[in-house]
C-alpha cells in the first residue's frame, strides 16, 4: 500500500495514519506500507518511505503528533492534460508492485485517488483506490450529511475556535475603553464551518459577538451598522469573519492575492486580510464610542495545535484510517472512508464508505438554514451539530524535558524503497 497527504494539515491528520499503519499490520491482504513523502510528489519521484517497518513506538506517538512532518503533504494538482504524471504514477505502482493507493486529503485530493485508481485499472493495474477524509473546513461530502457527517480534523479546529473567542472575550472585556471592537478572522475561503464555530464559545449568547460566514454576502455598510449597535447597547463588540468573506464595498485587489496550484486563494500568504481590511474601514469612520477597532489574525496553528485538540476528533481520526484500511483489504475499490452518525440526540459516529465519484472536488456549503435571518449568527441546530465535536476533556500529550514528544520516523535511506526508476520532475514543477 501507498499512503500518501494532501492539502492542508490538522492536529489529527496523523493519527488516521496511524489507523491505517496499526490495522494493516494486522491485515493479510496487505504487505508493507509505504508512505508517499510530500504526497503525490512522492510517488512521482519514487520517494517512498516504508512504514510497516517503523518503531512501533514512534507510530504511536503519531497520536499527538500535528500536522504532517512526518510524511509531508503537498498541493500539487494532477491536472489531466499532465499525461507524463499519471504514466510516471502507473510506472511507480508497477514497479513496487502496489496494489492499494490510500489518499488523505479534501475533495481535491479524493479527486486524485480517483484518477489515479480509475487510470490504474484502465491500464491493466489491479489498484484499489480507497480516500481517507481530512479537512479542518468540513466542506467533504454533502448537505444532507447521508454520506459525510463531517470530516477529521473540523472538531479539534471548532475546540480551538470556542475557546480563543471565549478567551478573546477576556481581552475585550478588559481593553474596550481603548479598543472597543475586535475583528477576529477564521481560516474558510468559502466555507463557514470554522467560524460558526466561535458561537460554541457562547451558546448563551451572552457576548456582544457577530459572526459573518462566506455563503452570506454583506456590505461594508451593513457590518458598520451592526457593529455601531453593538457599540451602543454593549460599549464593545467581537467581530469574527471568513477570510474569504466577501464584503461589498470592500475588495482585496487580486494582484495582493495569492494562490496555490489549485487556484485556490492562501488567504494568509497574501498582502492583505479581510480582518485588516475591515478593521481599517471601521477606523476611517469615528466609532460611535471612544477608542478603535483592532484585530487579531490567527495563523496555521489554528490547525495545528495539539494542546488544544478535540479527544473526540483524535480517536475518530483513528477508526477512520482503520476503516480506510479495511476498505482496501476488503477489495472495495474507489471509496471514502466516512464518519456518519448514528444518533443526533445522544451522538454516537459509525463509519462506513461514500463513493470518491460523489466526494470529489465538490464543496459542501454550511447550510442556509443554520444561519440566522440578520446573517451575524448561527442558529442552535447547528450547535447541536458541532457540539458533540469538541468533545469535554484535554488531550494528554507526551512530554519530555518541558518539551513535546513528538514521533520521530526513521528516514535512514534502507528505510525507503529502492529507487527502480530514473529520476522524474514533476511535470508542472518543470519551468517552461
Amino acid at each position: 500500500m501507498v499512503v500518501a497527504q494532501s492539502g492542508g494539515p490538522s492536529p489529527v491528520i496523523n493519527n488516521s495514519l496511524r489507523g491505517i499503519i496499526e490495522i494493516s499490520r494486522e491485515l493479510a491482504e496487505i504487505g508493507t506500507v509505504y508512505g508517499a513523502v510530500h504526497g503525490i510528489e512522492g510517488v512521482l519521484k519514487e520517494e517512498l518511505l516504508n512504514l510497516t517497518d517503523q518503531c512501533p513506538e514512534e507510530i504511536a506517538l503519531l497520536r499527538t503528533t500535528p500536522a504532517a512532518g512526518s510524511i509531508g503533504t503537498c498541493r500539487y494538482k494532477l491536472k489531466p492534460g499532465q499525461k507524463e504524471d499519471f504514466d510516471r504514477i502507473l510506472e511507480v505502482f508497477k514497479a513496487h508492485d502496489i496494489g492499494y493507493f490510500c489518499y488523505i486529503g479534501g475533495n481535491d485530493s479524493m479527486d486524485t485517488a480517483h484518477k489515479v485508481a480509475g487510470l490504474a485499472r484502465e491500464r491493466g493495474l489491479d489498484v484499489c483506490g480507497i480516500g481517507g477524509p481530512k479537512t479542518i473546513d468540513n466542506d467533504v461530502g454533502d448537505s444532507e450529511f447521508k454520506l459525510v457527517d463531517h470530516t477529521p480534523g473540523y472538531g479539534s479546529t471548532a475546540r480551538y475556535w470556542a475557546h480563543y473567542v471565549q478567551q478573546s472575550n477576556e481581552e475585550n472585556r478588559g481593553s474596550s475603553p481603548a479598543d472597543p471592537v475586535l475583528v477576529l478572522q477564521a481560516m474558510g475561503r468559502k466555507i463557514g464551518y470554522i467560524p460558526a464555530a466561535a458561537r460554541l464559545a457562547d451558546p448563551q449568547r451572552e457576548m456582544p459577538l457577530q459572526i459573518y460566514l462566506a455563503e452570506r454576502k454583506v456590505s461594508i455598510d451593513q457590518i458598520r451598522s451592526n457593529i455601531h449597535a453593538s457599540l451602543r447597547e454593549h460599549g464593545r463588540a467581537i467581530v469574527v469573519v471568513s477570510e474569504g468573506l466577501e464584503i461589498e464595498g470592500l475588495q482585496i485587489p487580486e494582484e495582493f492575492i495569492v494562490r496555490d496550484s489549485f487556484g485556490h486563494a492562501m488567504l494568509s500568504s497574501s498582502k492583505i486580510t479581510v480582518a485588516q481590511m475591515l478593521t481599517n474601514a471601521l477606523n476611517e469612520e469615528k466609532l460611535p464610542v471612544k477608542g478603535a477597532a483592532r484585530c487579531n489574525v490567527p495563523g496555521t496553528h489554528q490547525r495545528n495545535d495539539m494542546v488544544y485538540a478535540s479527544t473526540v476528533d483524535l480517536e475518530e481520526s483513528y477508526y477512520v484510517g482503520q476503516k480506510a484500511a479495511l476498505l482496501a483489504a476488503a477489495g472495495e475499490h474507489g471509496y471514502m472512508a466516512t464518519i456518519l452518525r448514528a444518533d443526533w440526540k445522544n451522538y454516537q459516529p459509525r463509519y462506513d464508505k461514500a463513493p470518491l465519484a460523489e466526494v470529489a472536488e465538490k464543496d459542501r456549503k454550511f447550510p442556509a438554514q443554520w444561519i440566522t435571518d440578520c446573517g451575524t449568527d448561527v442558529t442552535d441546530e447547528f450547535l447541536t451539530y458541532a457540539r458533540p465535536l469538541i468533545g469535554d476533556n484535554w488531550v494528554s500529550v507526551p512530554m519530555i524535558d518541558g518539551r513535546l514528544r513528538l514521533a520521530q520516523l526513521e528516514t535512514r535511506p534502507e528505510m525507503f524503497a529502492a529507487q527502480k526508476l530514473a529520476t522524474y520532475h514533476p511535470q508542472a514543477d518543470r519551468k517552461s
